[in-house]
Formats: C-alpha cells, structure tokens, sequence
C-alpha cells in the first residue's frame, strides 16, 4: 500500500538530481509539480513518454507546473538520456527505491515470463501546498501527457 494518498501531504523525499546535488519535493513549495515515475532509460516506452513531456513542458511551466522524472538509473544513464533527447526538465536517481516505495510504484512486474521487481509507469500531480492532487497508475503512453496537462490546468 503507499503511503501516498490524494487530498494528503506527500511527505518530503531528497534523492540525487542530473541538475547536480540533490531536489527535494520542498523544493517546489507554491508550485504544482509533476512527477513521473518510468522503468528505465532509453527504452521505447520511456522515450516516448519523456519526450512528450519536454514537448509539453513550456505548457506545463505556463500553468505553475514543474515536472521530474523519476527511476531507478543512475546519474550515469540520466546524464546520457538526457542529452539523447534534450530533456528539459531534472531526471532523479531512486537506485534504492525508496520514493518509489513511498508511492506503491515498486511492484513485482514480469516481462517475457520472468518476474522481477520494477517501476509500475505512474505520474503523480502535487498541489501548490505539498499535497497529492491526482494519480495516474499502470499508465498507457499514448495520450498520457496530454491527460496530465489537461489536469494541472484544473488544479
């Protein structure tokens, strides 16, 4: 179960940031933030995803809106996906896991007939004051971004 629940303060995490040093959710106190948690860098499905984000980020940023991206790569990989795609926006590094375990997005997955544990692709929507405004779990790429757009303009 996460202990992240919609209309609740999302406790505060730290985690290593590609901008270098660390961000903390405090960080973006007074703005709405996007955060979007994928599998893993450089796949076809994350790639997607994250460039929808860089190409709606300009409109996210007109409406008070921050976005993240995060998962379990290191720096290493961030740095590198970063520069492939242009990504305007910081990549955070949760190698232990422990902020995806904070949203329940840690799940034992299976691909190809082998279970492991893994990112379950979710997005999460914090308010101006910290609190959880709206979830997306399980999600589908295709529309997702724009879904998420339409939600941080009703915030």
């Amino acid at each position: 179960m996460p202990n992240v629940q919609i209309g609740q303060a999302v406790p505060d995490f730290t985690l290593p940031a590609s901008t270098g040093g660390t961000i903390s959710l405090s960080d973006y106190a007074g703005k709405k933030l996007v955060i979007y948690f994928y599998p893993r860098d450089m796949t076809p499905g994350c790639t997607t995803e994250s460039c929808e984000f860089r190409d709606y980020n300009g409109q996210f940023q007109s409406n008070n809106t921050e976005v993240i991206g995060i998962s379990p790569d290191d720096l290493a990989s961030h740095d590198e996906f970063i520069r492939m795609h242009e990504l305007p926006f910081p990549l955070l590094a949760d190698t232990e896991h422990q902020v995806a375990e904070l949203f329940g997005v840690w799940k034992q997955r299976e691909f190809n007939g082998q279970r492991f544990m893994g990112i379950e692709r979710s997005t999460f929507l914090i308010d101006e004051n910290g609190k959880l405004a709206k979830e997306w779990r399980s999600v589908t790429v295709d529309g997702h971004v724009q879904e998420v757009l339409e939600a941080a303009k009703q915030a």
